[in-house]
């Protein structure tokens, strides 16, 4: 297949050309000590580094530590900091506790592989941290639900790291759907080309000595070390992630959810192909998805409609009055056989984003929950984790939306929750 296109090029493009400035506000001064927002950056790989970036082009913010278990990529982002925050006295942690234990930070960003995401989230509440924390929101189901309680008794602020829903596209889209220009939504079909890389024959073989392996695998089940379920590859192993489908599901499905707001999930199907290598996610998979009055598709290949073969990713509405078709940063409308890019007597509805991390900032600040909030991130990411355990199973499943669980599967139930590695488990 020729039209891959791999995390690393969309953090690489997306991340250095359409995130750039444009998740962040434009603002300038100097802000009092006082006023400062201090945050800490816990997970400095990719994702992390640019968590480092955007904030420290936040005045308003003060970074005081960072923690990665990997000494060196805690070295080479202290490193960073020096460059982008010259004379910083952010001071330097191998474990996140000790960070969750200092009284004078206000907020953390959470950029560690998935299966940590939960519970740092979490133990951060607990310590009176609110929490800036990357996609998808939890390892599985009920972590979901446990972090919104958590969230909720804590009385916290989080915001899901889904960057692009601050652009102006998502707003726009989000406000022509909405409006009924293309009538009652009935169909959505989403997409995201592109397979995992090969990875080569695993070699069992010791951690590096700057690597803490038995933390980085924490709460998932105890494996000797190979080079590959480390780091950015990571996310191709069923322990830890889901493959493509679950590493770029929360970037297209955002902007349905926010525009449709699909409810009464009914029924999730999904077929697909195991990895050939020694990964485990899957290779590919598609699902379908029942919901009241709406059907949802996934898959891994552009739909045949007009205009989804020349883009990677995207998301194509199905109006019993026109089409709207979108990606990242491009829409078009179809209504009575013309097309068009926008339609202006739709009018602005939707206040625009002034950046996601200062949305964050902002939100810490006034305690109003932000637009990726952990309660609207939690009804769009579970769904995926469905589609993962249809997969799991190879068979269709009946889905109770009111109660949270599948109806008449105790088998299928089971993968709503993985039990923490009894050492890992820190709640």
């Amino acid at each position: 297949m020729n039209n891959a296109f791999s995390r690393r090029q969309f953090l690489k493009q997306g991340g250095a050309a359409a995130f750039s400035l444009a998740f962040l506000p434009a603002i300038a001064g100097k802000v009092a000590p006082s006023d400062k927002l201090r945050i800490a950056h816990i997970g400095l790989g990719g994702m992390g580094n640019n968590h480092l970036k955007w904030f420290a082009g936040l005045p308003e913010v003060d970074i005081v530590a960072l923690c990665d278990l990997d000494q060196d990529h805690l070295s080479s982002t202290m490193k960073t900091l020096e460059t982008l925050r010259p004379g910083s006295k952010a001071q330097g942690y191998a474990d996140f506790r000790q960070v969750l234990d200092r009284k004078d930070i206000d907020a953390i960003t959470c950029a560690t592989p998935d299966h940590w995401h939960a519970q740092i989230a979490m133990l951060a509440f607990e310590a009176g941290k609110d929490v800036y924390g990357e996609k998808p929101l939890s390892y599985d189901v009920k972590e979901g639900q446990r972090m919104l309680k958590s969230l909720n008794r804590h009385k916290r602020i989080f915001q899901m790291g889904t960057q692009i829903h601050a652009t102006d596209n998502y707003h726009r889209v989000v406000e022509i759907i909405r409006s009924g220009a293309i009538g009652n939504v009935h169909t959505v079909r989403l997409w995201k080309t592109g397979l995992p890389p090969e990875l080569g024959p695993a070699v069992i073989q010791a951690p590096p000595p700057t690597l803490d392996w038995d933390m980085w695998l924490g709460p998932a089940p105890y494996v000797d070390y190979t080079p590959q379920r480390c780091h950015f590859t990571y996310r191709y192993f069923k322990d830890y992630s889901g493959g493509v489908f679950a590493d770029f599901w929360s970037h297209i499905a955002d902007v349905v959810f926010w525009s449709v707001e699909p409810k009464g999930l009914k029924s999730i199907y999904a077929r697909g192909e195991a990895s050939k290598g020694i990964d485990d996610a899957p290779l590919w998979v598609d699902v379908d998805y029942e919901f009241e009055g709406l059907n949802l598709y996934w898959t891994h290949l552009p739909p045949n409609v007009p205009g989804a073969a020349k883009r990677h990713i995207g998301a194509y509405f199905e109006g019993d009055k026109g089409t709207l078709i979108c990606d990242y940063n491009t829409r078009e409308i179809t209504i009575n056989g013309q097309t068009v890019t926008d339609i202006p007597e739709v009018p602005i509805t939707i206040v625009r984003s002034p950046g996601h991390q200062q949305n964050f900032v902002d939100s810490v600040k006034s305690r109003i929950q932000p637009e990726s909030n952990l309660e609207y991130a939690r009804k769009m990411v579970l769904p995926m984790h469905l589609g993962l355990i249809s997969y799991r199973l190879n068979r269709k499943l009946n889905w109770n939306s009111k109660r949270e669980k599948f109806r008449d599967d105790k088998e299928a139930n089971t993968y709503l929750h993985r039990e923490y590695r009894k050492k890992w488990d820190l709640l």
